[in-house]
């Protein structure tokens, strides 16, 4: 079972034991995978649900309802400021496989990205597959870029901010006493909030620990924007992975 290829569909494809798949799933499965009728393959709804799938010509019969225990036993909503060129795809592609429920793309001070509409559907779409490769049966939800100041409002979680210089602890230190915040689903949740190039402002951090989020440190050295969120999603993974 574990070794059937995956593929990410929506709910709205599924009617009556039978998926109908796009051009591009026919084109994926025939095309670049190789599958051939009557191949067998995974499909997931990216809401939790998993079905052993067996391919019908431009459609695939559900065989059977399967379980997936993949997914951490916490929430973790991961804020990043958006790094220059396309650091923020290999982002999502790396905190997806780790674990991450929600991706928050937000514009500081200083941001120096613009992002498009395609970009959004770019980020999505690089979510999707990284969960299908990863065994994952939830892909992350990317939300649309905001600015830092409207993006604080966390309530009910465990919050912390990487600041890069100072005298913060370590994350792995305050992880080591977690908290009894929980969601709806009753998951113990995380915020965890990645700064971009050059860092936070000081008027940033401020504002961040009036919203009641802690600075916490990723070490001594100064990380790349790209690789500071792939070590805190680490950090927490192996922190909480059961």
């Amino acid at each position: 079972m574990s070794q059937l290829q995956r593929i990410a569909i929506a709910p709205s494809q599924l009617q009556q034991q039978q998926i109908f798949l796009t051009k591009e799933q026919q084109h994926y499965l025939g095309r670049v995978l190789r599958l051939r009728e009557g191949d067998r393959f995974i499909a997931m709804d990216g809401k939790g649900k998993s079905w052993l799938a067996q391919l019908a010509g431009e459609q695939a019969q559900v065989l059977e309802s399967i379980s997936v225990e993949t997914e951490l036993p916490v929430s973790i909503t991961l804020m990043v400021a958006l790094p220059k060129g396309n650091g923020f795809d290999e982002i999502v592609r790396s905190c997806t496989e780790l674990g991450v429920t929600c991706i928050a793309p937000v514009l500081s001070d200083r941001t120096l990205l613009d992002p498009s509409p395609q970009k959004l559907e770019r980020w999505r779409r690089i979510a999707a597959e990284a969960a299908e490769q990863s065994e994952r049966s939830f892909v992350p939800t990317i939300l649309e870029p905001v600015t830092f100041s409207t993006s604080l409002s966390f309530a009910n979680s465990q919050k912390y901010i990487c600041v890069a210089r100072g005298d913060s602890p370590h994350l792995k230190d305050c992880l080591h006493h977690k908290g009894q915040m929980t969601n709806d689903k009753g998951q113990e949740t995380i915020v965890i909030v990645t700064g971009p190039e050059g860092g936070w402002t000081t008027q940033e951090v401020e504002n961040a620990i009036a919203f009641g989020f802690q600075p916490v440190s990723l070490g001594r050295r100064i990380l790349r924007a790209v690789t500071a969120p792939v070590v805190a999603l680490t950090l927490i993974t192996a922190a909480c992975e059961v």
